[in-house]
């Protein structure tokens, strides 16, 4: 199985559709009388969309025919967009015994979709197996079992091709046990849509981390240009990719704030990204992401 190849779920099953004018009461209007319709207004330069469609999709196929998914291209047909007056894409609309009944406008995040989901089904969705799978590998992943973790992505992509959350997993087992180059083929293959999705995003941004790592200089020659001349900012901010390849994360963090405090636009705000990426790294339950932005909101707003 090869995680990376157009896994995104395609309108291809029952449950999911891609529908038009000439089908649209079928496909919607008479189907919600049986089960509640979920109809996605999309376009293919909708930005937002590709987050949303994926997201959507697999919800649906997790719900198990609680629930079904209607996809419609408003440049393909327009008139079904203007009678719902639909003003801005995404748009989603959920019928039910042949009436719409509820909707929203733009991408939301997972946790809302799973709600409205629920909400449209009176909450009869069962849990669904790759959940579950997902929650224990992401659990052995925090725990540093890559090898229970790596069986349980595994698992899950085999249920459920194209899961982003599985794919990156995997990708982060790999990337923890040292094997750069199998993480980043993982991730270079994904396809256009799956690499919008923002968890593709944070481990791009951890492979990054992983090369300026490797080219970090000698912690301690740094220390002491940085301590004979205060104002080098460049060996500062190397100093503070020293520290991070030594695992002193606080230090770097450090180091970084330092340069923003004297001189926050100094290299195009380098210092500023690199704390904005290493809080993307860290994770934003981590207490070094909450202090660390505190201190640089602080600093930056004044």
């Amino acid at each position: 199985m090869d995680p990376t190849t157009d896994a995104m779920p395609t309108p291809a099953t029952a449950l999911i559709k891609d529908s038009g004018s000439a089908t649209f009461a079928a496909d919607v209007i008479e189907a919600s009388k049986e089960v509640p319709v979920i109809v996605d207004f999309w376009a293919p330069w909708c930005g937002p969309c590709k987050q949303l469609g994926p997201a959507l999709e697999k919800l649906v196929n997790e719900a198990a025919g609680a629930v079904r998914l209607v996809k419609i291209n408003i440049d393909e047909h327009p008139a079904i967009a203007q009678q719902l007056r639909i003003q801005s894409i995404p748009a989603v609309f959920a019928f039910k015994d042949g009436r719409p009944v509820d909707g929203f406008a733009g991408a939301l995040p997972d946790s809302e979709l799973k709600q409205f989901i629920d909400k449209l089904t009176d909450g009869t969705v069962a849990p669904s197996p790759v959940a579950g799978l997902l929650e224990a590998a992401k659990a052995a992943l925090t725990a540093k079992d890559s090898t229970q973790a790596t069986a349980l992505f595994s698992e899950a992509l085999t249920l459920e091709p194209g899961n982003v959350e599985a794919i990156v997993g995997l990708a982060r087992c790999y990337l923890d046990e040292g094997e750069i180059d199998m993480a980043r083929e993982i991730i270079d293959g994904l396809s256009d849509e799956l690499a919008a999705h923002a968890e593709v995003a944070s481990l791009r941004s951890a492979l990054e981390l992983v090369d300026m790592r490797n080219n970090a200089g000698d912690a301690e020659e740094l220390a002491r240009k940085v301590a004979a001349n205060p104002k080098d900012l460049q060996a500062r901010f190397d100093l503070a990719m020293a520290r991070y390849a030594a695992d002193d994360r606080e230090a770097a963090i450090d180091e970084l704030l330092e340069i923003v405090r004297r001189d926050r636009s100094w290299n195009e705000s380098a210092a500023r990204k690199q704390l904005l990426k290493f809080f993307e790294v860290f994770g934003s339950d981590d207490p070094l992401t909450q202090t660390g932005r505190r201190r640089l909101s602080s600093m930056l707003f004044s």
